[in-house]
């Protein structure tokens, strides 16, 4: 039974001309607000400015890409910071006299404990690392 996998699945597809639905709607969306803006705000000194601030926003939700994301994400991860609570929590913590880094490590010395090899016991492990070696077909060096 052979199934169809579909291609290009990242790739939106393009429906009203050269532009996808989203593209669309944003574009749609820009020129309605400023066509509302117009006709509601009858100072032009005022109207232009915001219309314009509109469909600068518009294209920027239709076409920009911050690195390599639509502009929506920019916009909603700054509307999410502004919103957000912030806790930032710092507490000074003061340091003995005895807390030198010096001092730190001479008393990890007196804790640290090494065990010492004797030689018989370092033989036993080399000779089963060896034996290991050449049973694991993998550590082979095929020429």
């Amino acid at each position: 039974m052979q199934f169809q996998v579909p291609q290009f699945i990242e790739i939106e597809d393009k429906i009203f001309g050269p532009l996808t639905l989203k593209e669309f709607i944003y574009l749609a969306g820009g020129v309605g607000l400023s066509v509302v803006i117009y006709l509601y705000i009858s100072y032009k000194i005022i109207s232009i400015p915001l219309i314009l601030i509109v469909m600068a926003f518009s294209l920027a939700l239709a076409f920009y890409k911050t690195n390599g994301k639509p502009f929506i994400d920019t916009v909603e991860s700054a509307f999410y910071y502004f919103l957000g609570n912030r806790l930032y929590i710092w507490k000074k913590v003061d340091k003995t006299p005895a807390e030198r880094p010096g001092d730190i490590i001479k008393e990890a010395k007196k804790i640290l404990i090494v065990p010492k090899l004797s030689e018989s016991k370092l033989k036993d492990l080399t000779w089963s690392l060896d034996i290991n070696e050449s049973l694991n077909p993998t550590t082979h060096n095929k020429k």
